[in-house]
């Protein structure tokens, strides 16, 4: 035997019929807090150095994976000497 029962409902409705506790409260006071912390570390940030810390190593490795590619076009390999050396 297979009954279905379909319930329509908000999200707040179905917590109140299984009795479960309105956390919205909480999550907003400790959402707040979040965004305070965020907004307060970003005064003492210096988007300089953070764009530096992110690109220098995708800069580097580009830089690598450029003279690569130059490299197997003019037949060589990436340490410089001939193919088949």
């Amino acid at each position: 035997m297979k009954i279905s029962i379909d319930i329509d409902g908000s999200p707040e409705e179905m917590r109140t019929f299984f009795g479960l506790p309105d956390i919205k409260p909480m999550q907003d006071a400790v959402l707040d807090k979040v965004q305070s912390q965020i907004e307060k570390n970003l005064e003492h940030t210096d988007p300089e150095a953070i764009m530096k810390t992110w690109l220098t190593p995708g800069l580097e490795g580009f830089g690598e994976m450029q003279k690569m590619m130059w490299a197997a076009t003019m037949g060589k390999a990436p340490d410089g000497t001939k193919d088949g050396d």
